[in-house]
């Protein structure tokens, strides 16, 4: 880690996607212990910010720099960077026929303690923290034989996004509206689940539309993106402001 303690510094970055500009200069640092959220209307480039940092293909980063753990994070791959302990949250949970939830998250278990020089878990083990995790989003064990996603609400491939976060343990959790589709039973058991995870050495990012998420997961700083940077940084106090007035007090201010 890096000495001034930061986990995640990102420093003047743009990015285009199809010779088109999103990302027009993006700064932020996040370090161990913060929840940021990232807010704004739609098309500012709150998801593509997050793509980037999860290297999703197809974005062209054209300058500046993301730095984690001191490390250039634009060198490595979308697996390298999982196993360096970061972790997407989709929007839009991908359902995967013929491979069962279980089976799936055991695999990614194992193959994360392989990189860290650990052994894998034995069935006895791996059963009792599959247990233990899928309690922290109300989950019942039945969705372990089905397949990944398949056949799933809206709500539940969001609580399943989180018990995958919560048997991989990420460093640094980027959930891309995670709230979005979520009834208010849904999205106090997908933020409960999220609250459990936090750590004095884990950080997460939500981005969000909405400021009832932000009643149940409550941010250290609320960052508000507009034509791909960021206008605003604050408090929790900035969405009940942006719940009130909307976004237009910010972007009519630039």
């Amino acid at each position: 880690m890096n000495s001034d303690n930061i986990m995640l510094k990102i420093k003047g970055l743009k990015v285009s996607v199809d010779d088109r500009e999103i990302l027009t200069g993006v700064n932020l640092e996040v370090r161990p212990g913060e929840v940021h959220a990232i807010m704004g209307p739609n098309g500012s480039g709150k998801s593509t910010l997050s793509a980037v940092l999860a290297g999703k293909e197809n974005y062209k980063v054209t300058e500046g720099e993301i730095l984690y753990e001191g490390e250039d994070l634009l060198k490595l791959s979308p697996e390298e960077r999982s196993w360096a302990g970061i972790f997407l949250g989709f929007q839009y949970p991908i359902e995967i026929p013929g491979v069962t939830n279980v089976n799936f998250i055991k695999t990614a278990v194992n193959e994360h303690r392989k990189r860290k020089g650990l052994p894998e878990l034995s069935a006895a083990q791996f059963l009792k923290l599959m247990r233990e995790r899928m309690a922290y989003v109300e989950m019942d064990s039945s969705f372990t034989s089905r397949g990944v996603n398949v056949g799933f609400s809206g709500g539940e491939k969001k609580r399943n996004e989180i018990f995958h976060m919560a048997m991989l343990e990420p460093k640094l959790a980027i959930l891309d509206e995670t709230d979005s589709g979520l009834d208010v039973d849904a999205l106090r058991i997908v933020a409960g689940g999220i609250n459990r995870l936090k750590t004095p050495q884990n950080a997460t990012i939500v981005i969000t539309h909405y400021q009832r998420l932000l009643d149940y997961i409550v941010p250290d700083y609320i960052h508000v993106i507009y034509k791909g940077r960021i206008i605003k940084s604050a408090g929790r106090e900035l969405a009940l402001e942006i719940e009130e007035k909307g976004y237009d007090w910010l972007i009519n201010r630039q």
